[in-house]
Parts: C-alpha cells; sequence; structure tokens
C-alpha cells in the first residue's frame, strides 16, 4: 500500500494505542497500589491484553489494509504513526496468549502467599512481565524507526533484571554480561537511524520505503542496524549473553527471556529487510544472515546435546532454533535476485517465530517443574521423572516434537512455506538445512525421551510438590504449538499446504528424522542412550571441539570482533550488489 493512504487514523486504529498502553498503566498502578495488589493488577491485565489483540485481530480481518492510528492526529513525518498488518496482528496475539501461559505458570514460584510477606523477587517479576509485553507491542506497531529504539531499549532494560532475580552473583555477572552487549548493538542501531535521518530526513518507515536508494549511506544504515538487531536476538556467534543469562534465571523469567525478548529485534530485522529496504537489501547479504542461521542451528544443536542440565540444554536449543528466525532472508530472493517471494518468506518467518514462542515457553516451563519436583534437572539422572510429573515431561516432549517441524504444528507449516520458496528460487542447499536442523531437533528430543522414561534404579524419594496449574499451563503453550496449523485454515496462506501432510512420502520423512536424531544423540551425547557409562570415543570427541568453540566465541573479545565482523561483512554484500 502506498505511503499516502496510511497518513490517516483507521477504523479500530485506537486499538493498537490501547494494547500498548494497557500494560505501562498496569505497571504505574501496581506501583501506586504496592504490595499484593501487583500481582492482582498483572491478572486483571492480562485477560484484558488478550481481548484486545483479539479485537485487533478482528478488526484487521474487516479492514481493507493495516491499521493505522495517527498519534495526536499529525500524520508523518511530523507526527507519530502506529500501524498493525498482518505479520504486526499475528505477533501481538501469539505474545498475549504466551504472557498469559506464563503468568499462570509464574504465580507458583512468584504468587502472593497469604500470611507471608511480599517478597523483592515477585515485586520485581511483575512488573517486569508487563513492561516486557508493553514495549513487544510498541515494537510490533511502531512505524518510526527511533520510536522503534525506545522500544527495544525498554525490552532490554526489562529483559536484563530478569536474568538476576536470584540476586546471586553468577546471576549478576550474566546479567551485566547481556546489558552490555545488548548496549553495543543499541549503538550500531542507532547509528544507523542516524545516517538515515541525515540521508532522508525522516525516520518514518513507509517515507524512508518510497525515498531509499541502493546507495552507500542506506547500505551502511543497514547493515550497522541488522548486526545491532542481530547482538540482540542472540543469533550465533553473537549469542555471548543468552546462555549465561539462562543458567540461573528462574524458570518464570526464562520462558520470556527465550520466548518473547528475542522476538522484538529479530522483528525489527524483518521489517527493516522486507519492507523499509527490499531495493536495498542483495540476496548476497541474504545469504549471510542465513548463513549465520545454518551455523547457529550447528552448533547451538551439538551443544545442547553435549549438556548435563536440562535447562541448559534448553538454552542452547534456543541457540539452534533462533538459526531457523533467520532462514528466511535469502528465500525472499527469486532466482533472478529480486524479492519477489518476500510475503512467503515473512509468512514462514512469523508462523516459526509463533512456534518457537510457545514451544520454548512450554519447555523452559516444564525443565523448571522437573527442577522443582526432584531438586535437579541433571540429565543423566532424569530417570522416572515421566512417572513423577508426567504433565511437565508432556509438555518438554510436545514442545520439542513441535519445534522438528511435523505436522500438525507450525513450524511444519513454516519449514513448507520455506521448502517451496528453495524450490522456487533454486536455492536447493537450505532445505538441506532445514531438514538437518529438524534431525538435530528430534536428536534431544530422543535423548530426553529415553532418560525420562527410563526405569530409575531406585523409587524417587524426597519429591517436592508442584503447581498443578503450573503444569497445565506448560503443557497448553507445548499443544498451543503443536496445533498452529489450524493458522492454515484462517491465515493468508498458500492454499493446499497441507493437501499432501498424511502422504506415504512426509511420514517416511518423519521417521528418517527420528532415526537421524537417534543416531546424532549417540554420537554426540555425553553418555550412551541406553545403560550407563562413559560416552563413546568418535563423533563425541567432535562434540567437545564443538563446545570448546563455543565458549571461545563467547568470550569478550571474540565476541566484540565478531560484531564487528559481521557489520563489515553485511556492509560489503549490499555494496556489491
Amino acid at each position: 500500500m502506498p505511503a499516502t493512504d496510511l497518513w490517516a487514523s483507521t477504523d479500530g486504529g485506537a486499538l493498537l494505542a490501547a494494547a500498548v498502553l494497557l500494560p505501562f498503566v498496569g505497571m504505574l498502578l501496581a506501583l501506586l497500589l504496592g504490595g499484593r495488589w501487583l500481582q492482582r493488577v498483572a491478572f486483571v491485565c492480562m485477560p484484558l491484553g488478550l481481548a484486545l489483540a483479539v479485537a485487533i485481530t478482528m478488526a484487521w480481518f474487516d479492514a481493507p489494509g493495516p491499521l493505522v492510528y495517527l498519534l495526536g492526529g499529525w500524520p508523518p513525518p511530523l507526527g507519530i504513526a502506529l500501524r498493525a498488518d498482518g505479520p504486526s496482528v499475528a505477533m501481538m496475539l501469539a505474545v498475549a496468549g504466551v504472557v498469559c501461559g506464563i503468568g499462570l505458570f509464574a504465580r507458583a514460584d512468584f504468587g502472593s502467599k497469604p500470611g507471608e510477606p511480599e517478597s523483592r523477587g515477585a515485586f520485581a517479576y511483575w512488573l517486569l512481565l508487563l513492561a516486557v509485553w508493553g514495549a513487544l507491542n510498541l515494537v510490533f506497531v511502531s512505524g518510526d524507526l527511533f520510536t522503534l529504539y525506545v522500544a527495544l531499549e525498554l525490552l532490554t532494560f526489562a529483559g536484563v533484571p530478569l536474568v538476576c532475580l536470584a540476586g546471586s552473583g553468577e546471576t549478576l555477572r550474566a546479567a551485566l554480561r547481556y546489558m552490555l552487549f545488548a548496549l553495543c548493538g543499541s549503538v550500531l542501531y542507532l547509528l544507523g537511524a542516524v545516517l538515515l535521518y541525515g540521508g532522508y530526513g525522516t525516520l518514518d518507515m513507509p517515507l524512508l520505503a518510497d525515498v531509499l536508494q541502493p546507495e552507500p549511506i542506506a547500505m551502511a544504515a543497514l547493515a550497522l542496524m541488522t548486526a545491532g538487531l542481530l547482538a540482540k536476538t542472540a543469533l550465533f556467534p553473537l549469542h555471548i549473553w543468552l546462555p549465561p543469562a539462562h543458567g540461573g534465571a528462574p524458570a518464570a523469567a526464562s520462558a520470556v527471556l527465550s520466548a518473547l525478548v528475542i522476538k522484538g529485534s529479530w522483528f525489527l530485522v524483518l521489517r527493516l529487510w522486507l519492507d523499509v529496504m527490499p531495493g536495498v537489501a542483495s540476496a548476497q547479504a541474504a545469504q549471510l544472515l542465513a548463513g549465520l542461521g545454518a551455523a547457529a542451528i550447528v552448533v547451538g544443536s551439538v551443544v545442547a546435546l553435549r549438556q548435563q542440565r536440562l535447562k541448559l540444554l534448553v538454552a542452547y536449543s534456543t541457540v539452534a532454533q533462533i538459526g531457523y528466525l533467520f532462514l528466511l532472508f535469502p528465500l525472499a530472493f527469486d532466482a533472478a535476485g529480486g524479492m519477489a517471494l518476500r510475503e512467503l518468506a515473512a509468512s514462514a518467518g512469523v508462523l516459526q517465530a509463533i512456534a518457537h514462542a510457545t514451544a520454548k515457553a512450554g519447555m523452559f516451563m516444564a525443565a523448571g517443574l522437573v527442577y522443582a519436583r526432584l531438586g535437579h534437572d541433571r540429565i543423566d539422572e532424569l530417570a522416572g521423572a515421566a512417572r513423577a510429573l508426567p504433565l511437565a515431561v508432556a509438555a518438554f516432549l510436545i514442545g520439542g516434537v513441535a519445534l522438528m517441524g511435523v505436522l500438525p504444528s507450525g513450524a511444519y507449516l513454516a519449514k513448507k512455506l520455506l521448502l517451496a520458496s528453495a524450490d522456487e528460487s533454486g536455492q536447493w542447499w537450505w532445505s538441506w538445512v532445514l531438514q538437518g536442523g529438524a534431525a538435530f531437533t528430534a536428536g534431544y528430543v530422543v535423548l530426553i525421551a529415553l532418560r525420562v522414561f527410563a526405569r530409575p534404579a531406585a523409587p524417587l524419594t524426597d519429591l517436592k510438590p508442584v503447581s498443578r496449574l503450573a503444569q497445565w499451563a506448560a503443557l497448553a503453550l507445548a499443544v498451543a504449538s503443536l496445533l498452529l496449523s489450524l493458522a492454515a485454515v484462517v491465515g493468508p496462506l498458500p492454499a493446499g499446504l497441507l493437501a499432501k501432510a498424511f502422504s506415504p512420502e512426509e511420514l517416511g520423512t518423519l521417521l528418517v528424522l527420528f532415526a537421524a536424531g537417534a543416531l546424532l544423540a549417540a554420537a554426540l551425547a555425553r553418555r550412551p542412550l541406553f545403560g550407563s557409562g562413559a560416552a563413546r570415543p568418535g563423533l563425541a570427541g567432535l562434540g567437545t571441539v564443538f563446545e570448546v568453540g563455543d565458549r571461545w566465541v563467547r568470550q569478550w573479545a571474540s565476541a566484540m570482533l565478531a560484531l564487528l565482523l559481521v557489520a563489515g561483512a553485511c556492509g560489503w554484500l549490499l555494496a556489491r550488489a
């Protein structure tokens, strides 16, 4: 739609402002009331926010184009506009649902219990959850690059304290690492925005899309902003902060960080490349983004299989799954180098992001429940966990299977869309990456399944009670990820996408993926899949090499060098086009 059609508020546009304001108003009201009222205010905001997201979705379906709301009635470039198209609406609805699920789970750990004083962690958690929600909504509907900078900083400064809610020295160091590296990314993003404003006199995205040319100032801005956003998203090799952040954070905080916080910066990369600067972006630079994504899939998956704690396995699987979110960028280009497939690629990316958000939130919550029930989350000692905690184990395994991309999960639809784009554009090598990544995901699903269903050497004792509501919340989010293919019924997806879903070819591919995953787990895990004892030599030694490489990449000097190299390589590839 041309920019001139976006200079007036539309019916339902005011709902966008309400969706942004509601969490922040809830924060202020909770601070004013204080004490135990904070959790109650949060639980009032959650259903209201979900209802607003549903109302926005319905208004978008009835509208001829994007929903628009002009703040103060002033059109850009003098004013600021909030806009919501299909990807924005889908992400807002998904985030609202995930926030509600996480809130129900967190009630057990951060709820206000009668007769007990309000804890510092509980007071902070509900405020930060609302802040993350409001900042994400602002990211999804902002039409101005500086407003997006403000939203991203709000998101970062709400995410950092979630890392150190436990208050230990280790978590404080992890939070400081996250904050400093994210601020480095912010500097690069802001520098790119300054270049764009100096060159074109506006930061409104539709206006920029109309005037941007493939010239050095635009290429430099896109390279800088992309590198900065990759640092915030923790795409390999810029994941210096992600594993330590999850190591000591509570499960309810890890679910927010993995499922929600990283989606804000990724969504802005999607906007910049596909909507704001499609004429500046190049197929060569897009190959770089997907190459980093492929490396993330391999390294994250291998190191995940080497972990000894369940929560760290999920953290490294997040590193791998972030890589999937960047495979869409080269697949937006057709064989001639034009961005003819960007709508198909964008749909796949949004589906993958939503599938990851729901599944990974459920998996982190399940890992936290296992720890609370057993008193540990050591993978080699999880025998009997399936009987001790069936709902949580089901949530973990269902989430993992959903991320593999099996029917009827959202990741299945995303993978089919990306495979279709790869076939149409002649980029066959990304089809191999997609299938290989699914095999790696199957590897740690098989590994954990064999551990939790194994018979313990002695009956489990000293089991702690865990919240039934928290278990159902984790299971609900995992099942939601597994059922996201229902979006094909109501969403603007190609017809016939599920026509051959139950064909012998598809079922055979699924069996091959599980078999390949079992082989990868057997070869790379620290312990044999069956029995006990030290891991056999062979590929397990290769896994050790990956671990050493991962530790080296996550050092400060290596990470900062990688950040500069990514920015430089992206700029060079853009200039070559």
